[in-house]
């Protein structure tokens, strides 16, 4: 396959930009998106010109850090599909590809396709975690779960982090991001002691970086995990709840509330 790359190319935050055009040749079908990137660096280097510089670690889906927008779609054409592991037989042979870094307030550019996400752990920070002496490891069937707590916790949990969803996003908002977050704590009883304050925590912070939601759906749409906008509204419900609940009243999960989330 012979293609033409139009890639934004910028040497550092701040700094001006613009794309460049490349020509990626003899490439296979099935190689991945960021080997065909590899396989145009290799040639650039060869001439003695600056690598296009690109974030990339597990190239398994799962790590996240692969994002970019291709031909103006986070992760490119393909559904529930991280850029590390799309593949070149879903583009034509002739094609050419706008190759940009995510677009967002909350991800200042550091350099050509890398941004930079630090907003994303802040909202982590706010919250992700538990405050219970948990002690040893406790033996994993003490703690019944209901099956369907369970999955859509786990559906949740899928979430890693790449930042698709606002960069997709035309308000540039992370409400998908952080309702899977505190979601698939939330579920959990492991979760329960610290769930009100945790949504309070996060969202005060997400709202502090990042856009409105207006339920666009984009999110939804280009999540490499496929995970549901459905989160959002238990997200929005937890943090209305919080907001009226006195300090010491907690409500644990059920299954009528699982069953709601899952409409």
């Amino acid at each position: 396959m012979n293609l033409t790359l139009h890639v934004w190319r910028q040497k550092a935050r701040g700094a001006a930009g613009e794309f460049v055009e490349y020509k990626a040749t003899d490439i296979s079908p099935d190689a991945s998106f960021l080997e065909m990137l590899d396989i145009v660096n290799e040639n650039l280097i060869e001439k003695g010109q600056e690598a296009i510089h690109f974030e990339h670690d597990c190239r398994e889906g799962i790590c996240g850090s692969c994002g970019m927008m291709i031909n103006g779609v986070a992760h490119g054409p393909m559904g529930k599909t991280a850029t590390c592991q799309l593949h070149m037989r879903h583009f034509e042979d002739g094609d050419e590809i706008w190759v940009e870094p995510w677009r967002a307030r909350a991800f200042p550019i550091v350099k050509d396709l890398i941004v930079d996400r630090t907003s994303l752990d802040k909202i982590i920070q706010a919250g992700g975690f538990i405050s219970v002496n948990t002690g040893s490891a406790a033996e994993a069937n003490d703690t019944p779960i209901p099956k369907a707590v369970q999955e859509l916790a786990m559906d949740a949990a899928e979430c890693i982090q790449c930042g698709a969803c606002v960069a997709q996003c035309p308000n540039g908002a992370a409400q998908l991001f952080t309702a899977a977050k505190v979601s698939h704590l939330g579920l959990l009883p492991q979760g329960q002691p610290e769930r009100y304050d945790r949504v309070v925590r996060m969202v005060e912070v997400m709202e502090s970086m990042f856009g409105s939601c207006t339920m666009f759906g984009e999110c939804e749409a280009v999540c490499p995990k496929g995970i549901s906008i459905n989160f959002i509204a238990r997200m929005n419900r937890d943090f209305l709840k919080a907001r009226f609940m006195s300090p010491k009243e907690t409500v644990s999960t059920s299954e009528a509330e699982v069953g709601l989330a899952t409409k």
